[in-house]
């Protein structure tokens, strides 16, 4: 008995291998797995229970199209209607795949009943009873796999048909895009022809301006010079003699200040009750910003000023309240831009008598410094070229050009690329005019950046000397600094 079992299983497995393993082709490396569920009948068993069938990924993707259409461009709309396009024939290629496979599948079955057909003819028994039962399993699995290709067929159909309505609406977009396409083309060339018949209108328009004004001109330079063709023809003596008259009424206005000035300081004298005393000493010079007073003798009893002490004052004129002006020792004297709208007084010490002498008025400010020195305020940093004098109270040979530079918060003397002396405005620092010094005292200052550090140094006019002043005390009044000349104690606001 053990024999012939061991016999007739091997001729079993020969008989029933060599057939399959020749004729059918796998789609896959191995066969799928079923069970036997409820009532017999055969269940597949899905590797991945998450994915959809094919229908319901269709009908996702249809429905997606649909609501993006919506809002898509046209441009969009064409492209989106392409890649569905492409998604169809993908999803019909599969189909025809697994239709492939469901034939490959039947073939299979076939085979395989038939080799149990076979078997069922030599086995009895056990044997033959399982082999009926495998036999039975086989036509359920056929009848089921017959079940599942008419689903595939509907859906192949299903497909088909979409694939047909993405074909049309892909054709119908790619159309609207290129009548869309020759509707801006046309839209642009027509704006470019609006734009370049603006631009020739712009260009004649232009010459035609250029050309009425050019002629315009011409004509009037024509009759402007007729006009005066016509005066020197006819009027000739007259304009010269309105210009002679001229040049003399300057020249009379002139002597006639000069008079004033005299009469108003002798009526000063005179007001004064000094009748019997000598005049002996007074103050010549323009009482204005930018010049320089200077002291004369105008009897020749009077002792040489070189042999007197002398010591100017300014004077408010409301109140007569004199101030010393600390250094201003000398017959010369340059206004400085503290001394605007006070009156100049020098004091005379002779061995025997004391005399004091007053400027006829005011100083006056000098024209546009005000402004021009707000424009410099508006800076960070401004430079003057200067000349240094004396460096430390004595006398500096070199005349090079130096650079000082008035910042909003220091003072810097550079010559080239070295700097000399730095300092932020402090306590110690001082800045005034020159007091004394001759003619070139109105373009000179003392500066003292720090104790025992000082300098005289020219600029190149009245004007930037005034300037720097002004410039340098308003930005250490900013910095809570009162700026002033040595010993001085004039307020802030001066």
């Amino acid at each position: 008995m053990t024999r012939l079992t061991h016999d007739y299983s091997y001729t079993t497995q020969k008989d029933a291998v060599s057939p399959v393993s020749t004729d059918v082709f796998f789609a896959s490396s191995r066969f799928p797995h079923y069970k036997i569920g409820a009532n017999n009948q055969i269940v597949e068993v899905k590797e991945d229970a998450e994915m959809s069938s094919m229908k319901d990924m269709v009908a996702r993707e249809t429905a997606l199209l649909l609501e993006q259409q919506k809002r898509l461009s046209v441009r969009d709309l064409a492209s989106k209607f392409e890649k569905g396009l492409a998604a169809a024939a993908k999803l019909s290629d599969e189909a025809r795949l697994k239709e492939a496979v469901s034939l490959e599948k039947h073939v299979l079955l076939k085979k395989l009943r038939d080799a149990l057909e076979a078997l069922r003819g030599r086995v009895a028994g056990t044997n033959k009873d399982d082999v009926e039962e495998a036999i039975a399993m086989v036509e359920a699995l056929a009848v089921h796999l017959t079940q599942r290709e008419g689903e595939l067929i509907q859906e192949k159909a299903e497909v088909k048909k979409l694939a047909t309505f993405l074909k049309q609406a892909s054709e119908d977009a790619k159309k609207l895009v290129d009548e869309e396409r020759a509707f801006a083309r046309a839209e642009i060339e027509n704006a470019r022809t609006a734009v370049q018949r603006v631009e020739e209108a712009l260009q004649e328009h232009e010459r035609m301006s250029r050309a009425s004004g050019k002629q315009d001109l011409d004509e009037l330079m024509k009759e402007v010079q007729e006009a005066r063709r016509i005066k020197m023809l006819h009027q000739p003596s007259r304009v010269m003699d309105m210009e002679h008259e001229l040049r003399a009424l300057r020249i009379q206005l002139a002597e006639k200040s000069k008079h004033s000035l005299q009469l108003q300081k002798e009526l000063a004298i005179t007001r004064k009750g000094d009748k019997n005393t000598p005049h002996l000493y007074d103050i010549d010079g323009t009482e204005a910003l930018g010049s320089f007073l200077f002291i004369y003798r105008c009897s020749d009893s009077a002792p040489e000023l070189s042999e007197c002490a002398i010591q100017w004052y300014r004077a408010t004129p409301e109140s007569g309240k004199k101030e010393l002006i600390s250094g201003a020792t000398k017959s010369v004297y340059a206004p400085e831009p503290c001394d605007v709208g006070r009156i100049l007084q020098a004091d005379i010490l002779t061995n025997d008598q004391a005399i004091t002498i007053t400027a006829s008025g005011p100083i006056d400010p000098a024209a546009g410094l005000g402004n021009y020195v707000e424009a410099l305020v508006r800076r960070h940093d401004t430079e003057f070229n200067v000349v240094v004098i004396q460096m430390n109270g004595a006398d500096h040979d070199s005349h090079a050009i130096h650079v000082l530079h008035i910042g909003k918060m220091r003072m810097k003397l550079c010559r080239a690329k070295t700097t000399l002396v730095k300092e932020y405005y402090s306590n110690s620092m001082q800045l005034c005019g020159v007091r004394g010094g001759g003619n070139a005292a109105a373009q000179a200052v003392y500066w003292q950046a720090k104790a025992g550090h000082s300098f005289v140094l020219a600029f190149e006019s009245d004007r930037e000397r005034n300037a720097a002043i002004m410039l340098a005390r308003r930005f250490a009044f900013d910095c809570n600094i009162t700026l002033v000349g040595p010993d001085d104690r004039s307020s802030a606001g001066s």
